[in-house]
C-alpha cells in the first residue's frame, strides 16, 4: 500500500497546466501541481521546513486557482513528508520569505491581504469539490488551509492548531469563518484564544475532520472518496454545492426558493424545454 505522502495523488499526470511564469512561481512557494483529467492534487512541497508557508505560496496557491482546467471537478491537497503544513514559516519574523507588509500604508497593506487570501477562497467555487488530505501537523496557515477545503481526511496522526494569536496575530486567511460554522463560537474562541493542538479523533468528535484513518490508509481514503465524487452527475453536484455554501446564510424561503431554481435548471439540462 502507498504511503500518506501519496494520498490523492493521480495515477497517471497528464500535465501541470502551468505555464513557464506560474511554474516558477509555484516552485518559489514550495509547490506542486499535478493534473489527471478531472482530477488535480496540489502538494505543499518544502518537506524539510513541514512545508512552512510564506507569501510565495499563498500566491502560488492563488495562481493555481485562476489557471486550473476548466475539466477539474475534484482538487485534492496535501502536505509532503511527515505534516500537511507547519503553517507560516518562522523565518518571515526575520524579513525572510518578504517579512510582512508594511503596515504605513492600510489600503496598500489590505491589498496585499486579499491577495494572499485568494490562494484560499477559490477552494470554495462551486465548480470543485476540494479535499484536504491530513497528515501530521495542520498549524495556523495550514490549518486554514485544510479549513477553506469542502471535505478533510484526516490520518490519525494528525494534530490541528489555529497559532496565530500566540504569535501576536490573527488568522487571516479565511479560517475564522469555517470554524465558528463548524464548531460553534465557544468552542472557536477556545481552540484560539489558546492555541491548543486538536488531536485527529478529537477533530472528528467536533467536525474538523469529516473522515479519519491509520496513516497508512489515507492514501486509500482519499482516492476512494474522489472516485465517489466523481460518479455524481457533474451538474448536479456544481448544483448542490452552490446550494449548501448559502444555505447557512439564507432564510428558509430563500432557499427553497434557490432549491427551485437550481432544480428547474437541472431539469432543463436533463430534458431539454
Amino acid at each position: 500500500m502507498a504511503d500518506a505522502q501519496t494520498a490523492g495523488r493521480p495515477e497517471a499526470v497528464t500535465g501541470t497546466g502551468t505555464g513557464t511564469d506560474e511554474a516558477a512561481l509555484l516552485a518559489e512557494g514550495g509547490l506542486r501541481l499535478e493534473v489527471s483529467g478531472a482530477v488535480a492534487a496540489i502538494t505543499l512541497n518544502r518537506p524539510e521546513r513541514r512545508n512552512a508557508m510564506t507569501f510565495a505560496t499563498w500566491r502560488g496557491l492563488a495562481a493555481i486557482g485562476r489557471s486550473l482546467p476548466a475539466d477539474v471537478r475534484v482538487v485534492v491537497l496535501r502536505g509532503e513528508g511527515p505534516s500537511f503544513s507547519a503553517g507560516i514559516d518562522l523565518g518571515m519574523f526575520s524579513g525572510e520569505g518578504g517579512g510582512f507588509p508594511d503596515t504605513s500604508d492600510p489600503e496598500a497593506a489590505d491589498r496585499l491581504i486579499a491577495e494572499l487570501q485568494e490562494g484560499y477562497t477559490w477552494l470554495r467555487r462551486p465548480d470543485v469539490v476540494t479535499v484536504a488530505a491530513v497528515q501530521g501537523h495542520a498549524i495556523g496557515g495550514g490549518f486554514q488551509l485544510a479549513l477553506a477545503c469542502d471535505i478533510r481526511v484526516a490520518a490519525d496522526d494528525a494534530k490541528f492548531c489555529m497559532k496565530e494569536p500566540a504569535l501576536g496575530l490573527v488568522p487571516d486567511l479565511t479560517g475564522t469563518k469555517p470554524l465558528v460554522e463548524i464548531v460553534g463560537i465557544g468552542r472557536a474562541l477556545e481552540l484560539c484564544l489558546t492555541a491548543r493542538t486538536v488531536p485527529a479523533d478529537e477533530a472528528a468528535r467536533i467536525g474538523l475532520a469529516e473522515i479519519v484513518v491509520p496513516r497508512d490508509g489515507l492514501d486509500g481514503a482519499v482516492r476512494d472518496l474522489v472516485d465517489a465524487l466523481l460518479a455524481v452527475n457533474p451538474g448536479a453536484a456544481v448544483a448542490t454545492k452552490r446550494l449548501l455554501w448559502q444555505a447557512a446564510e439564507n432564510t428558509l424561503e430563500e432557499q427553497c426558493a434557490a432549491e427551485r431554481r437550481e432544480q428547474i435548471g437541472r431539469l432543463r439540462e436533463l430534458f431539454g424545454g
